[in-house]
């Protein structure tokens, strides 16, 4: 469903879309959106998907904890289709909105082109590609660290020598994802397997169900849930799950036992401290979310502190550190990845 910008719904917790900036921007020559205070500041969000799903979720996560800490008013609209987007990012333009956040992959160029009829609003949106003067900021998902040290941890408790991935489409935004899952996988058993599979969409849980199945089936015992409806698979067959973008242990405690998480917390605080000082430019946020930034780690292991192995949470913690000092990189890999 779509909600107008003065209907705010009781968020129901269960995908797309930011950076950098500091005082770079004076040198720039910042979005004269004037400065607000922290109680002034309007922010909205647009969203292509039900808010349930993991990307957007997210994003909303972030919002909400900025209403919180940094006191600003947050509207949303989600489930929005492509042919209501510009309406409805005019509505909230219109309406005051200093900020306006949302997921632009579905959208793109009709976000853009709204963007430059509002060129004293700022625009924050998950895009694959750049930035566009003067207003048009991006930012992405990445978190292919911690997707590598989940990718150890999978390749440490298989005990098939399969592992597999159920991720929803073959776009760089997924690829360098599961890439970097088999990659850590591989670092530390060089004889792992890997399966794949693409639903074809962002939002399709029984699709994503059947998907991992045919890995169990086809002998994966851990898989990592790059979509919603994995987890469930593995629970009701016996396997391993690994979680992506938020902590979702919760499903399944005995089945999950990490996954990357995306905190856009960071991301939404640098936007909002450019807003309020009037030097909002535009740029690709996408650095506010690495682990160095805050903007993602593990998620926590929960119960499995206590089963997974001491060497191997070990191992984890070890590389963790060298990614959090600059000792080690994850290497981006946008390439389609394809099973053995």
């Amino acid at each position: 469903m779509s909600h107008t910008v003065d209907d705010q719904p009781t968020f129901n917790r269960r995908h797309f879309l930011i950076g950098a900036g500091g005082l770079s921007a004076l040198a720039l020559g910042g979005l004269k959106v004037g400065p607000a205070s922290a109680a002034g500041l309007k922010v909205a969000a647009v969203f292509a998907t039900p808010i349930e799903e993991p990307w957007d979720n997210q994003i909303h996560v972030a919002l909400l904890k900025a209403e919180k800490q940094l006191g600003i008013e947050y509207k949303w609209s989600e489930n929005v289709q492509e042919a209501d987007f510009a309406r409805v990012m005019r509505e909230y333009a219109q309406k005051g909105f200093q900020l306006v956040v949302g997921d632009a992959f579905a959208a793109e160029r009709i976000a853009r082109q709204v963007a430059k009829s509002f060129p004293k609003v700022a625009f924050l949106f998950g895009s694959g590609a750049g930035p566009a003067e003067p207003n048009f900021g991006v930012f992405d998902n990445w978190i292919q660290e911690p997707a590598f040290l989940s990718g150890m941890i999978a390749g440490k408790m298989t005990k098939t020598g399969v592992v597999g991935a159920v991720a929803a489409m073959a776009i760089p935004e997924v690829n360098r994802l599961v890439n970097a899952f088999f990659a850590g996988a591989k670092e530390v058993n060089p004889d792992v397997k890997k399966k794949v599979a693409f639903i074809g969409s962002f939002f399709d849980p029984p699709k994503a169900k059947e998907a991992a199945i045919a890995q169990i089936e086809a002998k994966a015992d851990v898989i990592y849930a790059e979509r919603f409806g994995v987890i469930e698979a593995c629970k009701d067959k016996g396997v391993y799950a690994i979680s992506n973008m938020s902590d979702q242990s919760s499903i399944a405690p005995d089945t999950v036992i990490t996954g990357p998480v995306w905190d856009m917390f960071p991301t939404i605080e640098q936007a909002v401290k450019l807003v309020k000082a009037g030097v909002f430019t535009a740029q690709d946020y996408g650095d506010f979310s690495r682990m160095g930034k805050g903007g993602s780690d593990l998620a926590p292991y929960h119960d499995w502190d206590a089963k997974l192995p001491a060497d191997v949470k070990a191992l984890v913690a070890q590389r963790r550190q060298d990614i959090l000092d600059g000792n080690f990189r994850v290497d981006v890999d946008e390439g389609t990845p394809t099973s053995d």
